[in-house]
């Protein structure tokens, strides 16, 4: 008898664990997943934009992507119908997205060949193979066949730490469940990490309901309307409150480089960063589920009881800090739109003034290119007493200023990581 391996609960609680990967934030993560829909409803453009979109690192449906290589099995599609698909989406390739027309079924190399992709990408996020019904080994469906043949896959998205999705159909009669409407037995939806399931409100009508379904992902609902050939979600997207935990903890190891107390010590000093109260009881939950991130700011931890009291131990290093020291945690600006934020507490402080700030190697950049004149109009031209030289001033609309100071705010919050598109300014005429 093979002695079953186990773990203890204290184990699990304790021992950082790498997080869940996601290639669709929230919908999308490691693992196999379904995506089932009526016939020509247009789920081959859905998973067609979400491979585009986690190519070139874009968002889909309103929710970010993580940037890799995708590889779609288009089993039912010719190149050329491939081709006029591309076009209806973008303008530009990428060199992350790849195409197969052909492919080998479960029980006959398909394992094997996704393998070879992962090999050949080792950014692999997400493998498509539309339809699932082309790669088949049983003509017939029930829950021992339906689960045993789509085990195969499960494993192996787990093994090679992908996204496998599966374009499938669903019955023609309606349900009040729409994952009972997914063709085939109980036994598929069983075995998948996630189902999606579109369904439009009316025949034709172009709108339609994404329902959602997983281990890993919350169940939800998005309505979506298929505008210029892709799904678009109709609802208002709801802003999630980001995660600023690690932020905190890094910012404040490079200061105090080490810190040996307890977890409602730890808690006080976090809420004072974070600006919001930290719970002492969740401190300890929040360095483990946070550990591989922390890891990558050069911070690690550990837990252990002295005297009877549980205490925490982090130190930092900064040889292993990606951020090389700098802090993390965004401040809001004074004077500015609240959901504007930036790690510099100067940016923004007093709008206009920072927007017309010149940094020390664009002053030289300006001294240089100022023109010394012989006489002036002393109306129109300005002495410099030390140096006793005469500048021309430069006049400059109103409209001149604002577009000058939005292109110093939008190059600096482009530092940032934040794209503010350009706007017009329309003066009234008088």
């Amino acid at each position: 008898m093979k002695e079953l391996k186990m773990y203890s609960s204290e184990y699990i609680m304790n021992t950082p664990m790498k997080p869940i990967e996601y290639c669709v934030d929230g919908l999308i993560s490691q693992g196999l997943f379904v995506l089932a829909g009526a016939p020509k409803v247009g789920k081959s453009w859905l998973a067609l934009d979400m491979c585009l979109s986690i190519a070139k690192g874009e968002k889909v449906l309103g929710k970010e992507t993580l940037c890799g290589h995708a590889v779609y099995l288009g089993l039912e599609d010719s190149l050329i119908r491939l081709q006029n698909r591309l076009y209806e989406l973008t303008d530009e390739p990428s060199d992350n997205l790849h195409f197969a027309i052909m492919a080998e079924s479960m029980s006959n190399g398909l394992p094997e060949q996704i393998e070879y992709c992962r090999k050949r990408f080792d950014d692999l996020k997400i493998v498509v193979i539309d339809t699932l019904q082309k790669v088949r080994n049983e003509s017939e469906s029930g829950y021992s066949s339906d689960y045993k043949e789509l085990s195969v896959l499960k494993s192996l998205a787990d093994k090679l730490g992908v996204a496998i999705v599966l374009v499938h159909h669903t019955r023609k009669c309606s349900d009040s469940d729409p994952f009972n409407m997914i063709s085939g037995s109980t036994g598929l939806s069983g075995c998948v990490d996630g189902s999606m399931v579109l369904i439009e409100s009316k025949r034709g009508s172009r709108t339609a309901k994404l329902h959602c379904v997983g281990r890993d992902i919350e169940n939800q609902e998005i309505n979506v309307v298929f505008e210029s050939s892709r799904w678009k979600v109709s609802d208002e997207i709801k802003n999630i409150e980001p995660d600023y935990f690690s932020f905190a903890v890094h910012d404040f190891m490079v200061t105090q480089k080490t810190f040996k107390g307890s977890a409602t010590e730890l808690a006080e000093k976090l809420s004072a960063l974070l600006d919001k109260e930290v719970f002492s009881n969740r401190v300890k939950k929040d360095l483990i589920q946070h550990a591989y991130e922390l890891l990558n700011y050069g911070v690690t931890f550990e837990s252990k009881r002295s005297n009877g009291q549980r205490i925490i131990i982090l130190n930092y290093d900064m040889k292993s800090d990606s951020s090389d020291g700098r802090n993390l945690m965004p401040e809001v600006c004074e004077n500015a739109d609240p959901a504007v934020t930036c790690g510099n507490s100067e940016m923004l402080e007093k709008p206009l003034n920072t927007l017309l700030a010149i940094d020390e190697y664009e002053v030289e950049a300006e001294k240089s290119a100022v023109t010394v004149c012989d006489s002036a109009d002393p109306v129109d031209d300005v002495t410099d007493p030390a140096a006793n030289e005469v500048y021309e001033i430069e006049l400059m609309s109103l409209d001149e200023v604002l577009h000058m100071s939005a292109n110093k705010i939008r190059s600096q919050l482009a530092n940032k990581g934040i794209e503010i598109p350009p706007f017009e300014t329309q003066r009234k005429a008088t």
